[in-house]
């Protein structure tokens, strides 16, 4: 699953799977995508969490900019940096992550520590595999 695929062909795919290709592709990329506007990072509401939506590449992320989001952009951050900052500012602040929504499917909604360690494990699967 690690290639690149369209966002047409992730409709395909279930909020499990698309947390899996997320967490391969900002290892690989060494991004997390996230959206902004003029207040900074956008959020979402679920009915019981306020959320960070992260998505695995710039087109992805800029693909839910619509509607009243329209006037948002795609931002990557670097994966050292969402690691080191974000991860403990989201806990801190009691915010989880929605990983990559689409448009007419919700994401997974995880703790952010939980995300690190995901990321923490496929970053150790890659250098394995590296090996």
């Amino acid at each position: 699953m690690s290639q690149v695929l369209s966002n047409q062909h992730l409709t395909d795919y279930t909020a499990e799977q698309r947390f899996q290709y997320f967490i391969e592709q900002a290892v690989a990329t060494k991004e997390v995508w996230i959206l902004t506007d003029e207040e900074g990072c956008v959020m979402l509401n679920t009915e019981e969490e306020e959320c960070v939506p992260v998505w695995p590449s710039f087109d992805s992320a800029q693909a839910w900019a619509t509607g009243d989001w329209k006037h948002c952009e795609a931002e990557a951050v670097p994966l050292k940096t969402w690691q080191l900052r974000w991860s403990e500012g989201l806990e801190q602040d009691g915010f989880y992550v929605v990983v990559f929504p689409l448009e007419e499917q919700e994401g997974s909604v995880i703790h952010p520590q939980d995300l690190d360690g995901d990321f923490r494990k496929q970053i150790k699967k890659a250098n394995k595999a590296k090996k």
